[in-house]
């Protein structure tokens, strides 16, 4: 028994089975922080990897981790690369959010969508412009940000609360799990090896599907439940008022980075113009302001400036008010590096080659396997965050160059299962339900199962897309 869970096929998978339970374990058990609970496991893969060298004869390759002695090397050195790819995007995206929350520009997109859809169709105004504002936004501060305005409108209407709810829910998860720059998507781009802009670019359009899906979904639920309102105004967090920035202005910050990383992921995709060189000062310039830290860099000086002009603010108190946020990020950014940690000693543990060869064998879809791994973690220990790092770590020893379709139906794939089954160790599960009064049984009944379905949809929109444009040349 023991030789056989030692062989050179068995062992990574006993790797992986025993660090991810130990990760769930810490997580949902012991209430261990992710990032110690990522590193700690990422050390735990490492050295289970080292004590069994007879697992370097996996057919397709040798592992990595050969000795104890490499171990922590190989997990800092994933926890810094990670590190330098994801800290400057999750920290420029923390203040863009940060502005627009203070500035009073969120408060303005939602009010001018609210104005154009007017009230018989305010659920659907709440889910555009949670959409949108939501793609620099985390999700819980979104909706923190947007429950003030559905319970103004639920006093105003007196009715379709839940429909408002849930509308501000289907707009605003989505963007977090599919779309650069949330730590979870940005974990992605840099494991999957994908191209931020053409991740963004992809995961917006087909996120439109499934998050429009939920405003019938939503209608559908809210026409046969009356959820009363338990919380007051007053309770919930308020709404910027005073001097807010135009529309047009309010705007810029968020549009302005994803033209510009849009703008260069064109470029590349279909190599520039043929007059103009590779070297060239034009092709130069485009690289550099569609790098989409430069992009973030852009749109976090005009949200700034936004904040400066609507509170009348010295440099000084913005340096302060920005402490907070930032403070935000770098926990965030831990977390995220954490995950880049323990997925290179998972890539290392040689489980990718054993995963590809079982998989390969019994003829499982990729883009099913990825999302019922994510889906596992997410219902394990409740982070999408944690769920996508894990999944696309594991995913992407797998994806070789025959792979029929291109890697972005695998980020997708992981990142809509990486929202559904919410539950109560989810943190988001707990802000809707305190933050909108509904009882734990009717969070899972609406918000949760809401979820779940969209995610499905999801899945199922990655996988006709795979198979009607692959992406990739035959």
């Amino acid at each position: 028994m023991i030789a056989t869970l030692t062989s050179p096929l068995a062992w990574p998978f006993v790797v992986l089975a025993l660090s991810v339970l130990f990760i769930i374990i810490a997580i949902s058990k012991l209430k261990l922080h992710p990032f110690l609970a990522l590193m700690m496991a990422g050390l735990f893969a490492g050295l289970l990897s080292a004590i069994v060298p007879d697992s370097t004869l996996l057919p397709d390759g040798t592992l990595a981790v050969n000795s104890v002695m490499d171990v922590t090397k190989l997990l800092m050195t994933g926890f810094g690369t990670t590190a330098g790819n994801v800290a400057m995007s999750i920290g420029l995206a923390s203040i863009i959010a940060c502005c627009l929350m203070l500035s009073g520009a969120a408060d303005r997109v939602v009010t001018r969508f609210l104005q154009a859809f007017g009230d018989e169709r305010a659920g659907l105004a709440l889910l555009v412009s949670t959409y949108i504002l939501s793609i620099p936004i985390f999700f819980d501060t979104m909706f923190m940000l947007m429950v003030p305005l559905a319970i103004a409108l639920h006093k105003r209407t007196g009715k379709d609360f839940l429909l408002y709810i849930l509308c501000i829910c289907s707009g605003g998860v989505i963007p977090h799990c599919l779309t650069v720059p949330h730590p979870g998507p940005i974990a992605m781009v840099d494991t999957l090896k994908i191209d931020a802009g053409f991740s963004i670019l992809v995961s917006m359009l087909v996120g439109i599907i499934p998050s429009g899906a939920g405003y019938f979904v939503a209608k559908w639920m809210n026409a046969r439940v009356t959820i009363p309102l338990r919380v007051s105004l007053e309770n919930s967090s308020d709404t910027q008022k005073g001097n807010a920035p135009s529309f047009f202005a309010s705007l810029l910050p968020i549009l302005i980075p994803i033209g510009l990383i849009g703008i260069s992921s064109m470029w590349k995709i279909f190599g520039g113009m043929p007059a103009v060189g590779e070297t060239s000062v034009l092709r130069n310039l485009i690289d550099f302001i569609g790098d989409k830290n430069i992009a973030l860099l852009i749109g976090a000086i005009m949200s700034m400036w936004l904040l400066k002009q609507s509170k009348g603010m010295r440099l000084a108190e913005l340096g302060e008010t920005l402490a907070k946020p930032l403070e935000t990020a770098g926990l965030v950014i831990l977390i995220t590096s954490a995950g880049g940690a323990f997925g290179s000693m998972i890539k290392n543990a040689g489980v990718g080659s054993a995963v590809k060869h079982v998989s390969e064998g019994a003829g499982i879809s990729m883009i099913l396997l990825a999302y019922v791994i994510s889906l596992v973690m997410r219902v394990a220990q409740g982070s999408s965050t944690v769920a996508m790092i894990t999944a696309s770590a594991i995913m992407y020893p797998l994806l070789g160059s025959d792979l029929p379709y291109h890697p972005i139906y695998i980020y997708l794939s992981i990142g809509f299962a990486s929202f559904a089954l919410g539950w109560m160790n989810d943190s988001g599960f707990w802000v809707v339900s305190r933050l909108s009064g509904m009882t734990e049984k009717e969070t899972l009944k609406y918000f949760s199962m809401m979820l779940s379905m969209l995610s499905l949809l999801g899945l199922a929109v990655t996988w006709l897309g795979s198979v009607v444009l692959p992406m990739v040349s035959k």
